[in-house]
């Protein structure tokens, strides 16, 4: 049977949940392209590895050829000096668009953060119109990525789903990821949707599994059709109420970004 995708390009793929998508990808394309600045374990039977430092354009340029759609989770992915979020992330994410625009590749999912709206409180619930509220250099990085994905659209046409990742990982690692937790299979399920959804225009997307406390209203992403199946629920117990309960101005606890808000080179 035919695969969607002749070839589907994963940059990021030496990184945490590059590693968890790659053996996830290749159900959908004929070849799955894996890049990453650092060397990879070598390609697999329908894999093609290219090491590439994204903020070489010309080399960029190279990696998207014969590309037919692109999830981008390369780049910093924490906290860092402006310095090196500027190479890696912001000229690195122009470079993947300008590629994409000259290959004429037309789909784009780009793996934006919860840091592009880190500032907002946890009481607080919003959608995707609401205004970016960016904690950190990282997370203006990743607002600059779903700014290049907005032009590329009205500009070029490139159709672009930036999934704001909350908590990817096997489990939530403490009581702020029990909102934000993402598990695995749900943010397969979210590409799929971004990848294979018939028209998706330049569309946000909050990433959270089905938690039992939600920050995020996904309602103008619901033509994607993604709907999580995994819960936080089933890790409570590793939280218990133990009646010591923190400073509410602690960042853990008041804002959507942790520590973010708190870290990075701005405070030193």
């Amino acid at each position: 049977m035919a695969k969607p995708f002749k070839r589907l390009l994963l940059t990021g793929a030496a990184g945490n949940l590059g590693k968890v998508l790659r053996p996830r990808l290749a159900q959908w394309a004929d070849v799955v392209r894996l890049s990453d600045i650092v060397s990879i374990t070598p390609a697999n039977s329908g894999e093609e590895v290219v090491q590439c430092d994204l903020s070489d354009k010309a080399a960029v340029n190279q990696l998207l050829d014969g590309v037919d759609a692109v999830l981008h989770f390369g780049g910093i992915s924490t906290e860092n000096t402006f310095e090196a979020i500027l190479k890696a992330n912001i000229q690195g994410t122009y470079n993947i668009y300008e590629a994409a625009h000259l290959h004429g590749v037309r789909r784009i999912v780009f793996a934006s953060s919860n840091h592009a709206v880190g500032f907002y409180e946890q009481n607080q619930f919003i959608d995707a119109f609401a205004p970016t509220r960016p904690d950190g250099m990282y997370g203006l990085s990743k607002v600059f990525g779903e700014q290049l994905g907005r032009y590329y659209y009205d500009r070029a046409g490139i159709e672009t789903v930036c999934i704001r990742i909350g908590s990817s990982y096997p489990e939530p690692a403490n009581p702020r990821m029990m909102a934000s937790w993402l598990s695995y299979d749900d943010l397969q399920e979210a590409l799929r949707c971004s990848l294979f959804t018939r028209r998706v225009g330049f569309t946000v997307l909050f990433g959270t599994s089905d938690n039992p406390v939600k920050w995020w209203d996904n309602k103008h992403a619901s033509h994607l059709g993604f709907h999580p199946h995994d819960s936080s629920v089933r890790f409570l117990h590793l939280f218990p109420e133990s009646g010591a309960y923190p400073d509410p101005d602690d960042p853990m606890v008041r804002y959507v970004g942790g520590t973010f808000v708190t870290t990075g080179p701005i405070y030193e």
